[in-house]
């Protein structure tokens, strides 16, 4: 049983099918066709008998033709079927000459003295091949159907019956129809069986072959897609326990564990790229900031010890500002580095998530007056708290809200923050009504150093995606350009 469920079990059986099948529509074929022909021999045979009985008759009873006796109400010679089957009876005597025939053409006819002039055999020439012809004998030379093969599209055959009388040999000639197009036509009934048979065997087969071979062109074609470096391809087995459902299912495996290699490839060099940038980092942290330190430290001092005091002061205390911006801003951009490659070690407890957005909107609320933007803090009745690490919370929504102010720039707009329960998450809803984010981009933007901005890094929101991921949250955003830009941080409630 278990070899029925494989694929060449399965052909082999259905092959098996076909053949049997096959051999036994030909054998019902060819038993109709021989039952037909016994029925064709039959009647043939009984229209001979009745056309020899019908021509015995006109030989003894000479004085009525054979036209006569077949058209005499009630005789039983010749009914409707033998009628249709025989051509012509025809009596000739011992002299060779036909006395009597159901066709006009051959009977006898008068001469000018009202005597009989007799046709004799010899001179009929529209007679069809003269059949059992080695019974006749020496009488046989007198047959000129003799040894002819028929001339005319029909297949007509000639029978003649010797019979012993007083005069002599008698011969009754019974010639029968045989419609050779009837004639073809049964012996192309097989033919045409045997062609219908292959055909049917033939779509059969065709039907089989596409769906034996339906799995392998499935599989050539996911082939070619592992090829091109698509590990997510996977070949349906369409519940098939054969050999071809067994090899999907290992390709599925094959392709899975290919898919999982290749995510643990992604990982090993996204560790090593951060390896790399920790490295890099301490490097930067450790040659760059003290200079930045000693540079700050300097312009405090000369802030306060040589400002003039002059109208030159307000330029004076300008260039030093847009100084310690620029040494800030270098400052920020080494924090980046150092916080999203070194391994965060996250200390979650209970925290109030509107204490970590009031803590972080302090750091934008001067330019945000300055700006003209609004700011909006909603929150639902009964909003638990969440597990998480105050600092690192405080860095994503830091990211998020300086982003959302940078966005809006100097037209001013309106800054809305949405702290809602969901389930077993609180969802912190963070909208503003900047410039937005091209479609192209925003699949883009959690990646690491991809930035629009000229002087970006590029890890702000990469920071802020790992930050949330290790607080077991979500960040999503939704963002349309001219419209403005909404992220939701989901955080898990605390218990």
């Amino acid at each position: 049983m278990n070899f029925l469920n494989t694929f060449r079990g399965k052909l082999l059986l259905i092959l098996a099918f076909l053949l049997v099948a096959t051999l036994g529509v030909q054998y019902y074929l060819n038993y109709l066709s021989q039952k037909q022909n016994i029925r064709l021999r039959d009647a043939q045979a009984q229209a001979l008998v009745a056309g020899i009985a019908l021509g015995f008759t006109g030989l003894t009873v000479q004085e009525d033709r054979l036209q006569d006796l077949i058209e005499r109400p009630g005789q039983t010679f010749l009914d409707e079927p033998a009628r249709e089957r025989i051509r012509d009876v025809i009596i000739i005597d011992n002299n060779w000459q036909i006395t009597d025939s159901l066709s006009p053409d051959y009977l006898p006819t008068e001469d000018a003295n009202k005597n009989l002039v007799y046709k004799r055999l010899e001179d009929l020439r529209d007679l069809p091949p003269l059949m059992e012809q080695d019974r006749l004998g020496d009488d046989l030379a007198h047959f000129p159907n003799a040894k002819m093969a028929p001339t005319t599209d029909s297949a007509d055959e000639a029978h003649a019956i010797p019979i012993e009388t007083s005069e002599g040999r008698w011969y009754v000639m019974v010639l029968l129809r045989n419609d050779k197009s009837e004639a073809a036509w049964r012996a192309a009934q097989p033919l045409l069986g045997t062609l219908a048979i292959l055909s049917i065997s033939t779509l059969i087969t065709l039907l089989l072959v596409w769906r034996f071979t339906r799995p392998i062109a499935n599989l050539s074609n996911a082939a070619r897609q592992v090829a091109e470096g698509n590990m997510n391809v996977r070949v349906p087995d369409y519940g098939r326990n054969d050999e071809m459902g067994q090899l999907s299912q290992r390709f599925n495996e094959m392709t899975a564990n290919l898919e999982k290699s290749r995510e643990l490839e992604d990982q090993l060099q996204q560790a090593e790229k951060s390896a790399v940038i920790g490295r890099l980092g301490s490097a930067i942290a450790h040659e760059i900031r003290n200079p930045l330190n000693y540079i700050n430290l300097t312009l405090d001092h000369l802030r306060s010890k040589f400002a003039p005091q002059d109208d030159k002061r307000p330029v004076f205390d300008k260039l030093i500002g847009q100084i310690k911006a620029e040494v800030a801003r270098i400052n920020q951009q080494i924090s980046d580095f150092l916080n999203y490659s070194r391994p965060a070690k996250v200390d979650a407890h209970p925290v109030d998530g509107r204490q970590v957005i009031e803590d972080s909107l302090r750091l934008v609320e001067g330019q945000a007056e300055e700006n003209n933007i609004k700011i909006a803090v909603v929150e639902r009745e009964d909003v638990p708290r969440v597990m998480g690490d105050p600092e690192f919370l405080r860095s994503v929504f830091n990211n998020l809200f300086i982003n959302a102010v940078q966005a809006m720039g100097s037209e001013g707009g309106s800054l809305n923050v949405r702290i809602t329960p969901n389930g077993r998450y609180v969802d912190f809803e963070i909208a503003d009504t900047g410039v937005g984010i091209p479609a192209e981009n925003v699949g883009k933007i959690f990646e690491p150093y991809f930035s629009t901005k000229e002087t970006g890094t590029g890890l702000g929101l990469a920071i802020v995606q790992k930050i949330v991921e290790q607080h077991k949250g979500e960040i999503s955003v939704d963002s349309e350009v001219g419209e403005g830009t909404r992220f939701t941080v989901r955080l898990p409630k605390a218990d």
